[in-house]
């Protein structure tokens, strides 16, 4: 029975999924940010008003393992701050667009979409991450890199 239930899982989830992935800024030779103070460094801004903001254009932060999507998703926003140094606040709200990855266990992966507000306004924003593909970490248009104190040698 078990066994069975797995299958039809899988065929459910296998056969939502696209043949062909419509994600445009994958990157598999990008390097994951250095991590400071559990978050990462973010050391360029995105010039495509699309980065982050639409599901063919996702903020790429794979591989890595589905149970390790909170704390990347943290060390990212940990990063960032609103365009005026606002303190940041994010929520995952569902998920969309199935595509096809070979890092994923099932063949499939899908897009995470989060809700952000800044401190001190009600505007929601939806950004839309992938952890199954790489590519170069960003800052999204409307966010600022946060500064971090200069260390001593």
């Amino acid at each position: 029975m078990k066994y069975f239930f797995f299958l039809l899982i899988a065929f459910t989830l296998t056969s939502c999924v696209s043949t062909k992935s419509t994600i445009k800024n994958i990157d598999s030779t990008a390097l994951r940010p250095l991590v400071r103070d559990q978050a990462y460094i973010i050391t360029e801004y995105a010039t495509d008003a699309k980065y982050g903001y639409d599901e063919d254009y996702p903020i790429n932060i794979g591989f890595i393992n589905e149970k390790q999507e909170n704390i990347n998703i943290q060390y990212y926003f940990s990063g960032l701050e609103g365009p005026n140094g606002e303190k940041i606040s994010y929520k995952k709200v569902d998920t969309c667009c199935p595509f096809p990855t070979k890092n994923s266990l099932m063949g499939a992966g899908t897009i995470g979409i989060y809700e952000v507000t800044f401190e001190g306004s009600d505007k929601k924003i939806t950004l839309y991450f992938n952890i199954y593909e790489k590519g170069k970490i960003l800052c999204p248009k409307g966010f600022s890199i946060k500064k971090f104190p200069a260390r001593d040698k």
